[in-house]
């Protein structure tokens, strides 16, 4: 394993040099190691069949603990990206992610009502936190972490966690202290959340806690975004989650 001046490590994977960026940001390090390892996948760097450098390896490249890689490549699985065996190592499966979906079918109604909502919310939420971000104060950056906590919990308990989603979100526009992000979002209280509008004998539940795992990964990075008073990141984070939602909603309207 080489070095560059950039912080960039360069390590090996069946013999192929593979361009690994070391990590200095703080929070969750296991979702940046974990999207690190899926672009090398999603981009071919790491062809299917072919195993992933070892894990003392990527501990070096990355520096980080085994805890650390361990998450990273657990999420992975999540993805069905990979498979670990004792003794062979991690193995890349295939080079797309397997996306689970929350919901088995969704009447033509509420696709179309969920996906009305999403636009409303991709053009208002990005600014919303952007200016978190520049505007939050100690108690603002107490509640978002209360809330994001709030919905790992709830996640934990198997839960559709749609109560903790919608305050996660509603924490961040309160944090503009623009009163009229809190009113918008008042007015539509939980229905902002596509799965609020589901039947339960639509919803997936055995794909459930694959889908809010993603849902979780996406909040911390608005967070972290957020806390780390970045507008500009904050706002693409949250666009992201929101286009990605939408894009998986419309599907249904393809089936």
């Amino acid at each position: 394993m080489d070095g560059d001046m950039t912080g960039k490590c360069i390590l090996k994977a069946d013999s192929k040099p593979l361009k690994i960026q070391k990590l200095l940001r703080q929070g969750s390090l296991s979702l940046h190691v974990a999207d690190q390892l899926e672009a090398l996948i999603i981009n071919g760097s790491i062809s299917v069949g072919e195993k992933l450098p070892t894990e003392n390896g990527l501990c070096d490249a990355f520096g980080v603990s085994r805890t650390v890689i361990r998450e990273a490549i657990t999420h992975l699985k999540s993805l069905g990206l990979v498979e670990t065996r004792r003794g062979v190592g991690t193995t890349v499966l295939r080079s797309t992610t397997v996306e689970a979906m929350p919901a088995e079918r969704i009447s033509p109604t509420t696709v179309e009502d969920i996906l009305h909502v999403l636009e409303l919310r991709l053009n208002l939420e990005p600014a919303a936190a952007a200016l978190a971000a520049e505007r939050h104060d100690d108690e603002d950056r107490r509640i978002l972490e209360e809330k994001h906590a709030a919905f790992i919990a709830a996640r934990a308990a198997k839960s559709q966690a749609r109560e903790e989603d919608y305050g996660f979100h509603y924490a961040i526009v309160a944090a503009t202290k623009n009163p009229f992000f809190q009113v918008f979002y008042e007015q539509l209280s939980q229905s902002v959340i596509p799965r609020a509008k589901l039947m339960s004998i639509e919803i997936n539940t055995a794909a459930t806690d694959k889908y809010l795992a993603r849902v979780e990964k996406e909040h911390t990075y608005v967070l972290e975004a957020i806390l780390a008073r970045d507008p500009e990141a904050a706002r693409e984070m949250m666009f992201q989650h929101l286009n990605r939602a939408r894009t998986m909603y419309a599907k249904f309207q393809e089936a």
